[in-house]
């Protein structure tokens, strides 16, 4: 009976382990409804997003996966110096995953694009527009950033970190690993929140950093 006992405490033991190992890295967003998104003041600098990418990271007890969603354009103004208002489309399209062979990471990338998950049938793109940008008191990151997330046609506001660098023509924006809660943009396929079983739970959190290339088009 000790050796059953002490048997089911190392499985609950390495259940605890298996999850904490699997748990989405990075800080938690600040999420809240949508706000009033920043607006070009006069004379800015605008910045034309040349390239950009969101990489995600999915988890769940049993594993995870992880892949890539292209940014497809957009436009930062700066002013002084510094970010002052923009946004950039997320093309939901172009999800990949980077993790799988292809015959599983093809049926992955389906199952993410279909109503389940993003129904990029309906919502192609995603979008990302700048509220406020204000310098950092973190030694790790220059700025902290709040803008309207849309995903999925639903609007949430979100605050993150950010390093951002603005030298002449020349713009970078990339953010540490953060996550956001993927329910809150009803995306709840999986979520323990529905009564799905314990071993298939997909964690509700979500990891995503974002990098972005941007270069100095025309003053506002």
């Amino acid at each position: 009976m000790k050796v059953l006992s002490n048997l089911l405490i190392a499985m609950i033991a390495m259940t605890l382990i298996v999850a904490c190992k699997n748990t989405p890295e990075g800080e938690a967003a600040k999420v809240g409804e949508a706000q009033t998104e920043a607006a070009a003041p006069a004379a800015a600098k605008t910045y034309n997003v040349t390239s950009g990418t969101v990489y995600w990271v999915g988890t769940k007890v049993t594993g995870q996966h992880n892949g890539t969603i292209a940014v497809s354009g957009g436009n930062i103004d700066v002013k002084d110096g510094n970010i002052a208002s923009g946004d950039f489309t997320i093309d939901m399209a172009s999800i990949t995953n980077a993790d799988l062979d292809d015959e599983s990471k093809a049926k992955l990338v389906g199952h993410l694009q279909s109503a389940d998950f993003f129904n990029v049938a309906e919502h192609a793109t995603g979008k990302f527009a700048i509220v406020s940008v204000t310098p950092s008191s973190s030694e790790d990151v220059t700025h902290t950033i709040t803008g309207n997330l849309t995903l999925k046609g639903i609007t949430k506001s979100i605050t993150i970190p950010a390093n951002v660098v603005v030298m002449g023509d020349k713009l970078t924006a990339v953010t540490p690993k953060f996550t956001i809660n993927r329910t809150d943009w009803d995306v709840k396929y999986g979520s323990g929140i529905i009564g799905t079983a314990a071993d298939k739970i997909i964690h509700d959190d979500i990891s995503l950093n974002i990098e972005l290339s941007a270069e100095a088009g025309s003053e506002g």
